[in-house]
């Protein structure tokens, strides 16, 4: 992730006058051309990027001497891998310069050249029965005679038989395309988030120079009108800090209309992880921003590559002014074809929002007859709305659209046998999509990718640090609104907070909490977790004294007491652990209020203490009056018994808390994927390393704990702890993870038939099949949750909690919990 520079000293020959000149640069790793100390340039041969322009017609005016500087980068578009392009970065990875020349640019026989491209492929893919792919076949035979190759005066003779191709226009109703510029850049993927600022300034320089020779342009990168559309606001304000002359060039474009926000988000996140606040500061955090720096906030939200979009999203999108959204990922489903381009999708509370994929099925295209012609055909609702949208331009590394894309669109642009192909903008499509929208169906529900389910579990320690940050930033806003409520000194650390909740957010790129990143990746994120911790314990102590600072104060002939504050919003009754006289920690039975605090002098006292029993088999029973429980030797639930139903949770002959190894080789994407064949390779853990034994023998709470050998090297240590007056069991669950190819997941077999089983979302919950009568229903084999999952019949029902996890199943009877 080195960068080296090159001082070029070009000197153009006095007889190159009126010539078009350009510098040409071929290297491994991606460049940028500097000119006068700013960006000009990007450089990228996977890009088909690898010459800068220095006149389009040498004057006597212009200078013909200069100095240039090349910034090159030791990585590819797509990082650094060695031998795929998911592999981990090589550190021995050489980058080669090929080429450094001073070149005069044949303009006629580059268009010359375009024009057969498009005549031959019109031949070939309009098929036998059109006519129109004679007429280009012919066409192009004669250009091939007319044209002498070293006679450049038959060059135009030539051009204007293609001319004549293309100018023949289309019919009113034939199918039309809206081309926009799109440059996807992932924040941090197979490079960290340092190259991705890189990455955006040789991606936006290079479109700002396309705008500049082609006033058309629009451009949608999913952040940024060859038409721009921007929409990660974090890449814009990586471009504002580190390259302010290339970020003012910007602000001119949006001025003029040709870059043009879209996606309305902080960044491009991933779709069902983040918590449901975490969503709306995304949203808050991208508007906010979209609306200071350029005047206006974004009606799209523009999200192309996650990895499959909660049911909550269209109640969250309305909520932040925006009504439409465009993607493509489920074009990637594995099993089932989505059956849809452009509908309504309606969220969990009856939102709706109008929704296109663009039918291409990629925001990548490069402006080919074969894509276009895709475009109309895949389209499964072109009965109903006859526009749709066409991305082109090299993405996920950046890179952004050639001019030879836009060259190869021009002249599709109204030619009979073609779809009609214009430059647009998303607004264009959206309003007049919303126009034919009348006879559009609705998909309720969420938006399920049948691929990439191992995001959900991959890099454990990335979904633990999510999830404790948003807890902590909940319990920092709590306390500080309580403090500012109670003291009108107190200062709230608006400050502070929006710094912490943008590097969270920016935590939630669609790579980075998912897992699907190289390790230097994890390594910052870890570390903004660990900042996050840090600062945020600094701000909720400033105001817990800020808002119990009279409480705090030790008072003469006091009994001692104990501060528990609840940032949850209902009244909670807990065994706590609080620090003793003489350090040592002692538990307290408490009730505390909602959203409040008390002090805590004289513990309650439980109903019913807690029971400890360990059987002449080994086994342990524990119980609090609320439900009873037992486990063997090896840490199983046998049994599990709420004491007022009268009735056992687990089946007879069943083990819940029952780890199960399973091999994980996927077919191709390793940290992304599980594969439905994983199944059947299921290995119970049946390895005892400690049986178990009692902890803590009951009163306020009773304790066992167990060890087990997992795989060939890993050890699981568990502890399960029952508290006085608790309708639930814990299980503290530490793993020291040494396997490769394994995926380790906990069992919970419960006594409940139902069809379905409930998860949590964002502010709500979906039910999803515990069947799998359909393909359907059998793709969700691996699916998403966030704090719970349940599976309840009438009257009963069992739950199953956790703190830091998402991966989740739950089939017949059985609920996992992915590890």
């Amino acid at each position: 992730w080195e960068t080296c520079w090159f001082k070029v000293e070009l000197s153009i020959p006095l007889a190159w006058a009126g010539r078009e000149v350009h510098f040409v640069w071929e290297s491994d790793g991606e460049g940028m051309v500097w000119r006068d100390a700013q960006p000009v340039q990007g450089l990228t041969k996977e890009g088909e990027k690898t010459s800068y322009i220095l006149t389009s017609s040498l004057k006597e005016s212009e200078p013909h001497s200069l100095t240039l500087y090349v910034e090159l980068a030791c990585n590819g578009l797509f990082g650094a891998g060695k031998g795929s392009m998911i592999a981990p970065p090589d550190p021995d990875r050489r980058v080669t310069l090929n080429k450094a020349e001073l070149v005069i640019f044949n303009r006629d026989v580059y268009e010359l050249l375009v024009d057969m491209e498009i005549l031959l492929d019109m031949a070939r893919l309009l098929g036998e029965e059109n006519q129109r792919s004679f007429q280009a076949l012919y066409t192009a035979n004669q250009m091939v005679n007319v044209c002498d190759v070293t006679d450049p005066s038959t060059f135009p003779a030539a051009r204007d038989l293609a001319a004549a191709v293309f100018s023949q226009k289309n019919g009113e109703s034939q199918h039309t395309i809206h081309a926009m510029g799109h440059c996807h850049i992932d924040s941090a993927w197979l490079w960290p988030y340092e190259e991705t600022i890189r990455k955006c300034a040789r991606s936006w320089v290079t479109v700002i120079r396309l705008m500049e020779r082609n006033p058309e342009l629009t451009f949608a990168c999913s952040q940024l009108r060859l038409i721009s559309v921007l929409w990660q606001a974090q890449q814009f304000e990586w471009v504002r800090s580190w390259y302010p002359g290339l970020y003012a060039q910007i602000l001119d474009f949006v001025a003029k209309g040709q870059f043009i926000p879209v996606g309305g988000t902080w960044v491009e996140m991933d779709g069902n992880l983040p918590s449901g606040e975490s969503m709306v500061r995304q949203f808050l955090q991208g508007q906010q921003f979209f609306q200071e720096q350029f005047g206006r906030i974004c009606s799209e939200f523009w999200l192309p590559d996650t990895f499959g979009y909660s049911a909550q999203l269209p109640q969250l999108m309305r909520g932040c002014g925006i009504r439409r959204f465009l993607t493509q990922k489920l074009s990637w489903n594995l099993v089932n074809t989505f059956p849809h381009h452009t509908f309504f999708w309606e969220g969990i509370d009856g939102s709706r929002v109008l929704t296109h994929f663009p039918p291409g099925d990629s925001y990548g295209m490069h402006g080919r007859v074969e894509e276009v012609l895709k475009t109309v055909k895949n389209n499964k609702d072109k009965g109903y709305v006859n526009h749709s949208a066409f991305l082109f331009g090299f993405g996920d590394g950046g890179g952004g659209p050639t001019q030879k894309m836009l060259d190869r669109m021009k002249r599709m642009s109204d030619t009979d046998g073609l779809p009609r192909v214009q430059i647009s903008t998303p607004d264009q499509l959206f309003s007049v999509l919303e126009k034919e929208s009348s006879q559009l169906c609705t998909w309720v529900g969420e938006l399920f990718l049948e691929l990439h389910n191992g995001t959900y579990t991959t890099q454990a320690q990335i979904k633990k640090g999510n999830r404790e940050c948003e807890r902590i930033l909940h319990d920092v806003e709590v306390l500080s609104t309580l403090a500012v409520a109670r003291d009108s000194v107190f200062q709230y650390p608006a400050r502070q907070l929006q710094r912490l909740w943008r590097l969270l957010l920016l935590n939630q790129f669609h790579d980075v909490l998912p897992g699907s990143c190289i390790q230097l990746v994890v390594e910052d994120a870890l570390q903004y977790y660990t900042e996050i911790r840090r600062i945020g314990a600094g701000l909720q102590e400033e105001a817990v004294q800020s808002l119990c600072r009279d409480l705090l104060q030790p008072k003469a002939g006091s009994t001692e007491s104990t501060l528990v504050l609840n940032t949850l919003p209902w009244e909670r009754t807990e065994v706590i652990s609080r620090p003793g006289s003489d350090g040592t920690e002692t538990l307290a039975l408490v009730t505390v209020p909602s959203m409040g605090y008390a002090l805590v002098r004289e513990p309650l006292l439980p109903s019913q203490p807690v029971s400890v029993r360990k059987q002449e088999d080994g086994s342990i029973t524990m119980g609090n009056g609320v439900i009873t429980v037992c486990l063997d030797t090896m840490g199983h639930l046998t049994s599990l018994r709420l004491l007022d139903s009268e009735r056992s949770s687990v089946p007879d002959g069943c083990y819940a808390n029952q780890f199960a190894l399973f091999d994980d080789v996927p077919l191709y994407w390793d940290a992304w994927d599980v594969m439905d064949y994983h199944l059947e390779t299921r290995k119970p853990v049946t390895t005892l390393l400690k049986p178990l034994e009692i902890t803590l023998d009951g009163g306020l709470q009773g304790s066992v704990r167990f060890s087990l050998q997992v795989g060939k090297s890993s050890t699981l240590t568990q502890e399960i702890i029952l508290d006085a007056m608790c309708p639930y069991l814990r299980f503290l669950t530490q793993v020291e993870w040494k396997e490769a190819h394994k995926f380790l997941k906990v069992e919970f077999p419960v006594q409940i038939r139902s069809t379905n089983a409930t998860y949590e979302i964002q502010f709500g919950h979906v039910q999803r099949p515990t069947h799998w009568n359909t393909s359907w229903d059998w793709a969700r084999f691996e699916v998403w949750a966030h704090k719970w999952m349940d599976l309840s019949e009438h009257g009963f029902g069992v739950a199953l909690l956790n703190d830091c996890k998402y991966g989740a199943s739950a089939h017949r009877n059985v609920l996992s919990l992915s590890l």
